[in-house]
């Protein structure tokens, strides 16, 4: 179904306040989510909804946290999370980033103990928004091991998520948000949600087969996503792993924590005009960019596009045009919503 994008906020909004979180906290959370599907990040939208929900009423994700100073001066803060709701915690941690970096040109936030910080690219994309460059490096504590190492067929990774903002000014900045894997977990329940399979070369089965049918990831035992770029992506995962976990004072990828699912973030923010005060900064990106842009495309009607500009596109489609939603997953919104009482006047979901 289509589901016009502010409805759809007011619907997430009505849910995560009827679950315990302030209006401030829920208009926060839907804002985030729903801004994910209309960028294109279907599996960071609207579908964590009754997960998120379900961890609150199980006391794994936490309503209304603030984050706690563990340590800082004045470029450097390592935060704990307290288990907040990671829209939220993320949007503290970060704020406190740039506050910093404002002062000094440069700073560094270490986050531990963070609920589901949802789509990583919101991070630089606030922080560009501010004239800042942002580095991101994301783990999970144990609830997400899901990629197999390079050689290996058992889970050993997380997705780690990996994100740069890169401000343009007069411009949609540059935001490379991917994963050391070949696609999220969550890219693999909206394709099982939607009954498709999925591309060659992203998952194997339990015992190492190729495979594309995303049941196959959820089966016992279960299967693993595989690293991009083989042996690279698996370095970049290794090292993302250790400094969002190991520095941060969360940890790495612990089954011990499988219960609970909580992220590191390890974050670098650059002010380029502090940074680069006597240099051609900005004029030198657009060289490079236009440089970039003019190779031939290997189509008549190809496009050369940089980091984050398809999801410019997509949320002006879908802004317009309104964010379809899978029958399984506005079955499984409308459902939470009706357990929290609060699913009057929502569309009710499409007869099985």
């Amino acid at each position: 179904m289509i589901v016009p994008h502010q409805e759809l906020k007011q619907y997430t909004q009505t849910i995560f306040a009827a679950a315990g979180c302030s209006a401030a906290e829920a208009t926060r959370v839907a804002e985030h989510l729903v801004e994910a599907n209309l960028v294109g990040h279907d599996s960071h939208g609207v579908i964590r909804i009754a997960r998120y929900i379900q961890w609150l009423q199980e006391g794994k994700v936490l309503a209304n946290q603030e984050v706690k100073v563990i340590l800082e001066n004045d470029m450097l803060a390592i935060l704990d999370g307290q288990f907040g709701l990671g829209q939220s915690i993320g949007e503290q941690a970060v704020r406190i980033g740039l506050d910093k970096c404002s002062q000094q040109g440069i700073s560094m936030v270490g986050l531990r103990d963070a609920g589901h910080l949802g789509r990583i690219g919101d991070w630089p994309l606030m922080a560009a928004r501010e004239n800042k460059i942002s580095i991101h490096f994301v783990n999970t504590s144990g609830a997400g091991i899901l990629v197999a190492p390079f050689g290996g067929v058992d889970r050993r990774l997380s997705a780690n998520p990996f994100a740069v903002g890169i401000p343009r000014p007069d411009q949609e900045p540059i935001i490379l948000d991917i994963s050391a894997c070949m696609m999220a977990e969550g890219k693999i329940r909206v394709a099982l949600h939607q009954g498709k399979l999925l591309p060659d070369g992203c998952i194997i089965d339990a015992a190492g087969n190729p495979a594309n049918d995303p049941k196959a990831f959820y089966a016992d035992p279960p299967g693993s996503i595989l690293s991009i770029a083989g042996h690279k992506g698996y370095g970049l995962a290794l090292v993302t792993e250790i400094l969002a976990g190991a520095l941060t004072g969360g940890g790495c990828s612990n089954t011990k924590n499988k219960d609970r699912l909580a992220n590191g973030m390890f974050s670098i923010y650059i002010d380029p005009e502090q940074f680069t005060e006597d240099q051609p900064y900005h004029e030198e990106i657009n060289r490079y960019v236009d440089y970039v842009k003019s190779s031939q495309t290997m189509t008549p009607d190809g496009t050369i596009y940089m980091p984050g500009e398809i999801e410019a596109q997509t949320r002006s489609e879908r802004s317009e045009k309104g964010i379809e939603v899978a029958d399984t997953t506005w079955k499984q919104i409308y459902e939470t919503a009706e357990s929290l009482s609060v699913s009057d006047g929502m569309p009710e979901p499409a007869n099985e």
